[in-house]
């Protein structure tokens, strides 16, 4: 009796146990149908939202880059694009992000969608550090406002790198936990501070080169550096597919220039690059520069993206669809 007892009670703790985790899973469940919800409802900016939801399959061009190129699609700079050159066009940069970032939100656009030139905004920075690369793309704030795509899950997966990244995509954790689902998704400058001009201080500007090119950085070594031959693998594997690539460098104040280490030989070492491959080139940094175009110390504020577009980037993008 004792012992029938005892089974008895162990079925009943064990039904209990299975009920309460099933109440969790229904309740786990619904916060993951609101989150996606939420993200239906809120996103913008996220790339992965962005090509999940682009309304066409094909594009003219795609701009690939860090913070530079994302001013070209803070508020409606984009569709003003667009009208100037007569071309469609999807901005997948992310800001802090470096190649290997950008080539992956590429990779996942190019598995449903198609363009016919892919335009990359080099900034030295994001090649000397695996901070805006390897480290970036396991960021699970990246994908925090990325609807459920098995297609997205199965690329973080079969990456070593990114496999507890994809977790977390998967089971939904970060986007169930996101603090600001309610904010507006998008970047903090273009909400506050992008029709502003920027008044120079040299310990802001002082402070802005040591956070990008910290300390031991080593730019005597840059013909083996590994994010460089990534942009040269993805240039190869860009022509390979019949898809043209053009290299733009923004504006950049020229006594921000000066002071970013090593930046001639970067510029040296990139234009041996892309000759190498017969790739477009064009080298913006000392023009459309002027302080009043620039909203801090090296981004281009509304008039000065208006201005760059209007004198530079516009005849690139004709130009480049005739080609």
């Amino acid at each position: 009796m004792p012992r029938r007892q005892e089974t008895g009670g162990a079925r009943a703790w064990l039904r209990s146990a299975v009920r309460f985790v099933l109440v969790g899973l229904l309740v786990y469940v619904g916060l993951y149908v609101a989150s996606e919800a939420l993200v239906a409802r809120h996103a913008q900016r996220n790339r992965f939202f962005m090509v999940n939801t682009a309304p066409s399959s094909d594009y003219d061009y795609v701009i690939l880059g860090a913070s530079h190129a994302a001013t070209f699609d803070y508020r409606d700079m984009n569709a003003r694009l667009e009208a100037m050159t007569g071309s469609s066009i999807l901005n997948l940069s992310i800001e802090g992000a470096g190649i290997t970032v950008n080539r992956f939100v590429l990779d996942y656009f190019l598995g449903n969608h198609r363009t016919g030139t892919v335009v990359y905004v080099v900034d030295s920075f994001s090649f000397y550090s695996r901070e805006w690369n390897d480290a970036r793309l396991q960021d699970t704030a990246l994908y925090q406002r990325a609807p459920f795509d098995p297609a997205l899950g199965w690329q973080l997966l079969r990456r070593p790198a990114t496999f507890s990244v994809a977790l977390d995509y998967l089971s939904g954790f970060s986007k169930i936990n996101n603090s600001g689902r309610f904010a507006p998704d998008l970047f903090d400058a273009e909400t506050s501070r992008f029709d502003r001009s920027y008044r120079p201080v040299p310990q802001i500007d002082r402070q802005r080169i040591a956070y990008l090119y910290p300390p031991g950085i080593d730019e005597s070594r840059l013909r083996d550096n590994p994010y460089l031959a990534e942009l040269e693998a993805l240039i190869r594997d860009l022509q390979a597919r019949a898809i043209r690539v053009l290299i733009i460098r923004p504006p950049i104040p020229r006594r921000m220039y000066d002071m970013i280490p090593g930046e001639p030989e970067f510029d040296a070492t990139l234009e041996a690059l892309v000759a190498r491959h017969g790739v477009t080139y064009h080298d913006f940094a000392s023009v459309n520069n002027e302080e009043a175009l620039f909203f801090d110390s090296d981004h281009l504020n509304q008039d000065g993206v208006l201005q760059f577009f209007e004198n530079h980037l516009r005849k690139v993008l004709i130009d480049g669809r005739g080609e």
